[in-house]
């Protein structure tokens, strides 16, 4: 009979897998909207109309001399495809669950105490953020970014990055365990959707922009059945904002922790120095939003820099940075 952390292992692989299914059908969802607003154009252009934008509610404004049922078309949009990719997500996020469980109960303590456990942790809890945020917003149109990203990062902890399971070592042996790495990952997976949300900013600015210029062509036909560039850009600050709630609290957890480990609150540790540096780039985005006006495509930016330094923290760091927090487990 196999152990507890070889099934770990085999559901854990078998949630990248059906990962991936996701991922597929929310990218085959783009390319099916984009396919369905360029023949909804036609329809549009042929009835007198013209081009129009994506609104706040997620599709198309109608234009009204379009006939009756290409309006009725166009305000009940099913996304099927997007709707099977989200079942997957689910199906995905249960096998990864009962993999981190299974893990956490073969080691006997919490499943995060080395990088390919957090790793775990970390991909659960963006997964986990995404599918209950749908249940009050649309963001289904962020599939491609959400489920992509589970599958790249768990995909590769799980290639790379795999320890057997081993006993604690002494500094980590303490209840800040628990929280301050919990904390950390749940403030990644909010952090995970500003970000996806900042990059289809962008791509939607720019859609937006080439429009009020007169260009034909403005961008890929999915962004005309997304929010508006400044619907997102909203989002995305409210989920940074919540995400660096958290930071702020594993911020000062870590000092604590540290107090209690090392005898000291603050030693400029490698990983304390990159935990702060994401700490000052949301505050500095935050910041800048909110009291300097910077909108739009800065606005963007600024969060897409801070999730990029937050992946850097838990890859380049982890992996080739030595120091007290060096708990990678890798040799």
């Amino acid at each position: 009979m196999p152990d507890l952390d070889s099934i770990s292992i085999l559901t854990l692989w078998t949630a990248i897998a059906v990962y991936a299914g996701a991922f597929i059908a929310y990218a085959f969802d783009l390319a099916k909207r984009s396919s369905s607003t360029a023949v909804g154009a036609r329809v549009l252009v042929a009835a007198g109309g013209g081009e129009v934008g994506g609104g706040a509610g997620g599709a198309d404004a109608v234009d009204i001399a379009a006939p009756a049922d290409a309006q009725d078309a166009a305000a009940k949009p099913r996304y099927v495809l997007a709707r099977i990719g989200t079942s997957l997500m689910v199906l995905g996020w249960l096998f990864h669950l009962v993999a981190t469980l299974t893990r956490g109960f073969a080691a006997g303590r919490v499943p995060w105490a080395n990088l390919y456990e957090f790793a775990m942790i970390g991909t659960l809890l963006i997964g986990l953020v995404y599918l209950i945020m749908l249940t009050r917003i649309d963001l289904r149109f962020l599939g491609t970014f959400i489920a992509g990203l589970v599958l790249v990062l768990l995909g590769a902890a799980a290639a790379n990055f795999y320890v057997e399971v081993t006993p604690l070592v002494d500094p980590l042996k303490s209840v800040w365990l628990v929280i301050h790495v919990f904390v950390a990952s749940l403030s990644v997976g909010v952090f995970a959707l500003a970000f996806a949300l900042s990059t289809m900013q962008l791509l939607q600015s720019r859609r937006e922009r080439r429009l009020a210029e007169g260009i034909e062509n403005p961008g890929p036909g999915f962004l005309r059945t997304l929010p508006s560039a400044l619907h997102m850009e909203n989002l995305a600050y409210r989920f940074a904002v919540v995400g660096f709630i958290f930071w702020t609290f594993t911020l000062i957890a870590g000092s604590i922790w540290a107090q209690d480990a090392w005898g000291r609150y603050w030693g400029f540790d490698v990983k304390e120095t990159w935990t702060f540096i994401i700490w000052v780039l949301y505050a500095g985005y935050i910041h800048a939003r909110s009291t300097r006006g910077w909108r739009g495509t800065p606005s963007a930016w600024l969060s897409i820099t801070g999730f990029a330094a937050v992946i850097f923290n838990f890859t380049i760091v982890n992996v080739f940075f030595k120091g007290l927090h060096a708990y990678s487990g890798l040799s």
